[in-house]
């Protein structure tokens, strides 16, 4: 999860978002050397005195000038339609998850299992526990298995929301009468935490997101549990 004066994305925990860094890099470093060339060639421009005729009107500058920007542009959109079709990949998953966004809390359906639902809301200040986190921490978090790839079917009862979670490199929109679809894979346990990224009323910081990744013995032991709660 994110820290104080962090400055850069959080830790990858999913191929997707290691996808999504690498694509960052590339692209940061085409910009920066861009940037450094442009500024060269602004000192240049404002500290000689020197004048070529050649350079005033010239039809091989005009044609490298054409060209190489269109070469920058390929390098960068290449790479970025191969992760866009990356995100819409959903091979053979293993479970489903519907997501339902509410004012102001979130609701999950394992559609798998018969009796598997239940709603997430976010865990009141004075009732957390030592360790955990203020307005991130909720009081049923969404548990999946690891090493797994999940299908996520999003929608919204009542406004639009967002559900995100940055370290595995999700993020949908909760459409009230659409459901979107999106892949969740993690190739590491852990808990990841997550917002509602769409504004969407009053308490719209305070609709945390927070999923767990667990190995599949744990989550079958979990899913029997949750059943017989229920």
């Amino acid at each position: 999860m994110a820290y104080p004066s962090q400055l850069g994305f959080q830790n990858a925990a999913s191929p997707l978002m290691e996808e999504f860094l690498h694509f960052h890099d590339h692209t940061l470093m085409i910009v920066l050397l861009i940037s450094v060339l442009v500024l060269y060639i602004i000192i240049v421009m404002v500290t000689t005195t020197l004048t070529d005729k050649l350079i005033l009107d010239s039809q091989l500058i005009e044609i490298i000038w054409t060209i190489l920007p269109a070469f920058i542009l390929a390098i960068i959109a290449l790479p970025s339609l191969r992760i866009l079709y990356l995100m819409d990949e959903i091979n053979d998953p293993h479970l489903t998850v519907k997501v339902i966004g509410h004012q102001w809390y979130w609701s999950y359906e394992y559609t798998d299992y018969e009796d598997l639902s239940f709603d997430s809301y976010m865990t009141p200040t004075q009732d957390l526990l030592p360790g955990q986190l203020r307005l991130l921490e909720v009081d049923h978090r969404m548990v999946f298995p690891t090493d797994s790839p999940i299908r996520m079917l999003i929608t919204a009862e009542d406004v639009l929301h967002s559900w995100a979670v940055p370290s595995l490199g999700i993020k949908m929109d909760a459409v009230p009468g659409r459901l979107n679809q999106t892949t969740l894979y993690a190739n590491r346990a852990g808990v990841f935490y997550g917002q509602c990224s769409e504004i969407c009323g009053a308490n719209h910081s305070f609709m945390p997101i927070v999923i767990e990744s667990v190995p599949h013995g744990q989550f079958e032991n979990w899913v029997a549990l949750m059943i017989e709660d229920n």
